[in-house]
């Protein structure tokens, strides 16, 4: 199978990364009781999941989830949460997603939350591409990645087997 030969990060790799941005969630939030993870749906949610139980086995800290609903293809229209922006007023959000290419969608999403005052705004990736549109960042990412526009990242985030493959 050719997506194998292409692999970026096996299911270990995976679990390591999501892990490893557990605990630099928790250093940035160290002090806070609660904080949002705030996963973009589908892949972005299912990471967002999994850092929700990685940070709830290494700390204290009650993450509350939150699925954020954009169009990627039309990320001007509007953006849904899961949970009302009372919620998440005057907390530490983390806005995550599994891959950072352009930063359309991610950068949509950001200002979505800063209709409301937080105390803190991060974002989290698993994969950083280096092919910014927009100057948006990740805080926090499993991995950076140069590769040529023509690329396309799968990640693999359900079932027993999680994986990313560069095609």
């Amino acid at each position: 199978m050719a997506l194998q030969e292409n692999s970026i990060l096996s299911h270990d790799e995976i679990n390591r990364k999501i892990t490893r941005i557990a605990y630099q969630i928790y250093e940035c939030n160290v002090n806070e009781k609660e904080i949002i993870i705030a996963g973009i749906a589908e892949n972005g949610y299912v990471f967002a999941k999994k850092l929700k139980t990685s940070l709830e086995k290494i700390s204290s800290i009650k993450p509350v989830l939150c699925e954020v609903k954009i169009d990627k293809k039309n990320p001007q229209e509007t953006i849904l949460t899961s949970i009302k922006e009372t919620n998440y007023a005057n907390k530490s959000v983390i806005l995550v997603d599994d891959v950072l290419n352009s930063g359309t969608t991610l950068i949509y999403s950001v200002k979505h939350f800063l209709n409301v005052p937080l105390k803190q705004f991060k974002t989290a990736v698993l994969i950083n591409r280096n092919h910014k549109k927009y100057p948006v960042k990740a805080d926090f990412k499993g991995i950076s990645l140069s590769t040529s526009l023509n690329h396309h990242v799968e990640v693999v985030l359900k079932g027993k087997k999680m994986a990313a493959y560069l095609e």
